[in-house]
């Protein structure tokens, strides 16, 4: 059968997760967007849902073998496709930027080793920007040692059953302000359901008054060796008293216990290299406006 294009729907859901598990398997010229990163971003609040029938996938007898997603809003977007389906690239790239783009154009993150999809970005006129990310990985060879600061516990928080903890919490520890009732005019609280979410990777700290005070949530499927950090905050008034290092690194033995051999986050922060991660990965963003 020939390969087709179709537009997404809810029911490809797991199909587009294991088309990004399976594109990483390899190569890991694509681990800037993985599975994971598709699962936290398609219940992110900001996440635009409204559009979601835009995102392209091109199959093989009913198989995915190629994608085009845009990132939360159109104007950023993943492309990619199997390595023996690698001449789609072109036809996948026009389609993202036909479909995907926003009032300024399109910019989509390709892996600076892969001069393939560099040469087949620039050919219809996408050009390097400034814009990079960079992915930090580590091996998860031995246990981490966890330590808590006197007056913190551990404890694990659900976003679809704690909803208004789980905003609040991140609403202060990527510093929105500490106003309480700011947060409450600004956040629709809405319980946020992933299918592969796993409470005991969802990692907090709370304080010796009830106070959630850190988080880190790592993402682990049993189709892959390897683990994805997103988000991991803290809250200003408790930030330098290692709690951010004791909650990565709890959620981090929690995942090598269930396999994971290897973790990755998107990153370039000292922070990161503390922990023992090193940069594995560096990505650029290639642009093409309007007009």
């Amino acid at each position: 059968m020939a390969v087709y294009f179709k537009n997404y729907t809810k029911k490809n859901y797991n199909a587009v997760c294991d088309f990004l598990i399976e594109l990483n398997r390899n190569d890991n010229s694509h681990i800037n967007w993985n599975w994971a990163r598709f699962e936290w971003m398609a219940e992110h609040p900001e996440f635009d849902k409204s559009a979601t029938d835009s995102i392209g996938l091109w199959l093989d007898n009913e198989r995915i073998v190629g994608a085009a997603i845009y990132d939360m809003y159109f104007g950023e977007a993943f492309c990619g496709a199997f390595p023996e389906y690698s001449d789609l690239y072109p036809e996948i790239l026009d389609y993202a930027y036909r479909e995907l783009k926003d009032e300024n154009g399109l910019g989509v993150s390709i892996c600076d080793d892969n001069t393939a999809q560099i040469k087949a970005a620039q050919a219809p006129g996408f050009v390097k920007a400034e814009q990079t990310e960079t992915v930090m990985s580590m091996e998860l060879d031995s246990v981490l040692p966890v330590e808590l600061p006197d007056g913190f516990r551990f404890a694990s928080l659900d976003p679809s059953k704690e909803p208004y903890e789980f905003q609040w919490l991140l609403w202060q520890g990527f510093d929105h302000g500490t106003d309480r009732s700011a947060f409450e005019q600004a956040e629709e609280i809405i319980p946020q359901i992933r299918r592969h979410f796993q409470s005991s990777m969802s990692v907090a700290t709370i304080d010796r008054n009830g106070e959630y005070a850190a988080y880190c949530c790592v993402w682990v499927h049993p189709k892959t060796d390897y683990a994805y950090i997103e988000p991991v905050c803290t809250v200003p008034h408790h930030r330098g008293k290692g709690l951010a290092k004791a909650v990565v690194y709890k959620a981090l033995n929690r995942a090598k216990s269930l396999g994971a051999k290897k973790v990755y986050v998107i990153s370039d922060t000292v922070f990161y290299e503390k922990l023992g991660f090193h940069k594995d990965r560096h990505f650029t963003f290639y642009w093409k406006g309007v007009g």
